[in-house]
């Protein structure tokens, strides 16, 4: 493509759009995307750093750090002393445990939607290619 910008602006787009939607889905349990990314992120790999969390997420440590007092207030989080004084381990509570099957159902009733219009070989190449972008730039893939 001639013109990357033209293609950046679509990402960037989309990526505003699927995050206002999703907030919307996830209305429903007082959560938000960002939040939501935190949670799946210690579902699949269990308690992690705060610096774990953002190096992960590709996020700024203060923005985690934010998002993670929000979600240790409302009770799906806790912060315990890690390995020496300046770490935190974060992992989920009970009530994360019991309540998340319910948010996964929602989200992933919000990805069916927005990937109904690709096949399941369209979905497989998207995701290659999503992998293949910025890969220069050494950070990995899922």
């Amino acid at each position: 493509m001639e013109n990357t910008n033209k293609l950046f602006h679509m990402l960037y787009r989309k990526t505003r759009l699927m995050t206002k939607e999703l907030n919307d889905h996830l209305q429903m349990h007082d959560l938000y995307s960002s939040q939501w990314s935190i949670l799946y992120c210690l579902k699949i790999n269990g308690p992690m750093t705060q610096s774990d969390i953002w190096r992960y997420l590709v996020v700024e440590a203060p923005t985690v750090t934010r998002t993670l007092v929000k979600l240790e207030d409302s009770g799906w989080v806790k912060r315990t002393q890690g390995s020496d004084k300046r770490e935190r381990l974060v992992s989920l509570t009970d009530k994360a445990i019991e309540h998340l099957p319910m948010v996964e159902k929602e989200v992933k009733s919000f990805e069916q939607k927005m990937v109904k219009n690709l096949s399941d070989k369209e979905q497989d190449y998207f995701f290659h290619l999503l992998n293949k972008l910025g890969a220069s730039t050494n950070e990995e893939g899922e």
